[in-house]
């Protein structure tokens, strides 16, 4: 497929030889718990995509990135998921270190070392930008000297055995006694931070998506990114970057999947060719609503239309996803599904796009109100 051939060149200019090693690990070893897939990435140059150049990264722009990630879904879905959740936590954090004054010199320092350290970053707080989420964080903070004492879980938390970093959502006290959301920045060998098995699905198994367990882990006041009283909407700006990137990135990870099952049914020369034809119309059309939606956000697009624009691609793409790859499993036939369970398994792992939050059901009314002229207030 022409398309997925530019994904794939893409994704070599930025990290050489890693489709090439992905590849070689047979489809069951790189979907698998303990798989090789995140430490390939790492040695690839994976963590660096979205890091600006001037801390050692690739700075692509959203349009290449989302081609990489639709190269990187194609070969593992697991591992697409998992680098999703390590760029989108990094291109929210360089968003507030572009202007002087948003981050402290501790928090800066953790960013200088993501390059020349090869630090992967693990989201333990929200991928929405709901008030469900600010209001309840699923870590709670206790004010000590110096800093907070942090209790809680985050599960599924992905790359969650091979983190340098936890990005977590807490409420702190404000002055007049209420609370705000924080992001605290924990450090992967805190004392107290623990990871436990979670993730019971074989789909997806290779994202390392288990639980992160924080008991008493203290966190110094210099690493959790607040509000201030000069820069109120520091949490905000924060908030809406990693969610349009998140949903950018997941997404095309997600019909890089869809792409590997279009191209077997073209290779194989399965069905008729209105057939084959419409389960790859299927997969180039998901993705060129993400590239589309992503080539708007380069150019300018920001703040609720870009969180609305990628809501719809991405929910749009869902759909699209989940016809085109029954259509394709169903063209490869029952005795590729009997003897082989790769394609059955990128099928399972494309549904799991549905899982991500924010939902559909729960985006609809926000969606209508917007769509209809209205302002988009996700709840």
């Amino acid at each position: 497929m022409h398309s997925l051939d530019i994904a794939r060149d893409s994704c070599d200019r930025y990290h050489p030889g890693l489709l090439k090693a992905l590849a070689a690990v047979p489809f069951g070893d790189r979907e698998a718990r303990g798989s090789s897939a995140v430490g390939l990435l790492r040695e690839h140059g994976g963590v660096g995509l979205l890091v600006p150049a001037e801390y050692g990264g690739h700075a692509a722009d959203p349009v290449e990135a989302v081609r990489v990630m639709r190269a990187i879904g194609s070969l593992s879905p697991s591992l697409a998921a998992a680098a999703t959740m390590h760029h989108f936590t990094v291109a929210m954090l360089y968003s507030l270190a572009e202007e002087a004054g948003r981050l402290t010199d501790a928090q800066l320092a953790l960013l200088k070392d993501i390059v020349p350290g090869q630090r992967l970053l693990a989201s333990g707080w929200a991928e929405g930008r709901t008030e469900q989420n600010i209001l309840s964080p699923a870590v709670t903070a206790r004010p000590v000297d110096g800093g907070y004492r942090l209790d809680g879980a985050k599960k599924p938390c992905s790359l969650s055995r091979s983190m340098s970093l936890l990005t977590a959502s807490i409420a702190v006290p404000r002055a007049d006694g209420a609370r705000e959301l924080a992001l605290a920045l924990v450090p992967a060998d805190s004392p107290g931070l623990s990871v436990h098995p979670f993730w019971a699905a074989d789909v997806l198994a290779a994202a390392e998506s288990d639980e992160v367990r924080l008991e008493d882990v203290f966190v110094p006041d210099d690493l959790v990114v607040r509000t201030s009283a000069d820069d109120p909407g520091r949490l905000d700006d924060l908030q809406t970057a990693g969610f349009i990137w998140f949903e950018l990135l997941v997404t095309a990870g997600y019909a890089g999947a869809m792409s590997t099952l279009a191209e077997r049914v073209l290779e194989r020369g399965r069905g008729s060719i209105s057939d084959r034809t419409s389960v790859a119309i299927g997969a180039e059309a998901a993705f060129a609503l993400v590239e589309g939606t992503a080539r708007a956000v380069r150019d300018g697009l920001a703040g609720e239309a870009a969180v609305a624009s990628v809501l719809v691609a991405r929910y749009a793409v869902q759909t699209a996803l989940s016809t085109a790859g029954d259509q394709a499993l169903e063209l490869l036939g029952g005795l590729d599904f009997i003897r082989a369970a790769e394609h059955a398994r990128l099928v399972s792992g494309i549904r799991a796009l549905a899982f991500h939050p924010p939902s559909r059901s729960s985006s609809a009314e926000a969606l209508s109100t917007y769509l209809g002229g209205g302002e988009l207030q996700l709840s």
